[in-house]
């Protein structure tokens, strides 16, 4: 058992929702909230590069503060900052933040026989103890303010980034292993989601109150391909990690799925385990809301462009999303996707303000 003694919770109302209760207004964070578009995280960057800001844990908690001391009690939670990478890493792959080209593998998996090169036991508190620090170290720093996530990457995503090489607009090396080499994909995909289940108890016991697991590149696979190669390692991170905590003793936390262009599959990840379905924004709410049949919270949705468009744009838009979500619907507001690098810190606060305004505005009685 963690013998962390945090401050007390004084803002409970994401992880109420999250729980699928009644609540006052919507709760609101923002996916990459601790990202590039403040002038204060280049402040921190400029000194440092990417993965030694993940892996100092003072540092990581530093940039996970920096959007709530901004715009205060606007939201309702907060993220760790690190990476999905951080597992390849962990399991023996080296991975390097390139500027202009995103994260960039030297030396990615080109065939089953690499997989060999891959660590045969990672032990993930040793090599991923520093993201432990840092959500613990930020939990006491947040004083209670909001709480704190912690996530992980999808197998299927991750795998895809260990053969890719980094981004990819065809996953076609990635994809291509699903038919050429089915067994070695499972495999490797049962070896990531052994590390990912572990590393997200290990965040739990470090502090976090809620997990999310980021599938960014779900909807580069087909429906059928969905359930053969991401959904089922989906599922079963969701159940073992809500055993291992139970065997642990500890308490249960909301968990959250965004498998980003999955629109298909919504009945599936409304029934796989997860208290939360993270939405991106070419999902029409009602249509989820209708396909999910309310079993679970859904999450999200608003378009991150919209951001840029202007303060009658943002406050038109917000205010058509939080209705379409309904006045009795279970809702937690995000964006569709993360925050983009290049958007003014003024048009997110009047994004906020606008949802807690007017989602406060509907759930009156």
């Amino acid at each position: 058992m963690p013998s962390h003694s945090f401050p007390p919770l004084k803002n409970d109302l994401l992880l109420r929702a999250a729980r699928g209760e009644k609540v006052e207004r919507t709760p609101i964070w923002i996916m990459r909230q601790a990202g590039r578009y403040l002038p204060e995280f280049h402040e921190v960057r400029k000194n440092h590069s990417f993965f030694e800001v993940c892996r100092t844990p003072e540092l990581a908690c530093r940039l996970t503060l920096q959007p709530i001391d901004r715009y205060g009690t606007l939201l309702d939670g907060s993220i760790i900052f690190s990476d999905i990478l951080v597992i390849p890493q962990a399991m023996g792959l080296d991975v390097q933040m390139v500027e202009g080209r995103g994260p960039v593998f030297t030396d990615p998996l080109k065939t089953p026989e690499d997989v060999a090169r891959l660590k045969e036991h990672v032990d993930v508190a040793k090599e991923l103890g520093y993201v432990y620090d840092a959500i613990t170290l930020t939990r006491h720093k947040l004083e209670g303010r909001v709480p704190l996530f912690g996530f992980i990457g999808a197998p299927w995503t991750l795998m895809a980034y260990m053969i890719e090489g980094g981004g990819s607009k065809t996953l076609s090396k990635a994809k291509s292993w699903l038919w050429k080499y089915p067994e070695a994909t499972h495999a490797l995909l049962r070896r990531i989601t052994d590390v990912a289940i572990e590393f997200l108890v290990g965040q739990v016991e470090a502090g976090a109150q809620l997990l999310q697991v980021f599938d960014s590149w779900a909807g580069e696979l087909s429906p059928h391909d969905f359930k053969v190669y991401s959904l089922p390692y989906i599922q079963q991170i969701a159940a073992q990690v809500r055993q291992r905590l139970a065997a642990k003793g500890m308490a249960d936390v909301p968990m959250v799925v965004f498998a980003k262009g999955a629109w298909y599959a919504l009945e599936e990840l409304s029934q796989s385990g997860y208290d939360v379905v993270s939405l991106d924004w070419t999902v029409d709410p009602q249509y989820a809301r209708k396909v999910t049949k309310d079993r679970v919270v859904l999450q999200g949705n608003m378009d991150p462009s919209v951001l840029y468009g202007g303060a009658d744009a943002i406050r038109e838009t917000a205010t058509r999303m939080v209705h379409a979500f309904g006045k009795d619907g279970k809702h937690i507001a995000n964006l569709g996707h993360g925050i983009l690098p290049t958007v003014d810190p003024e048009a997110l606060k009047l994004y906020l303000e606008t949802v807690q305004k007017v989602s406060s505005e509907l759930k009156k009685d």
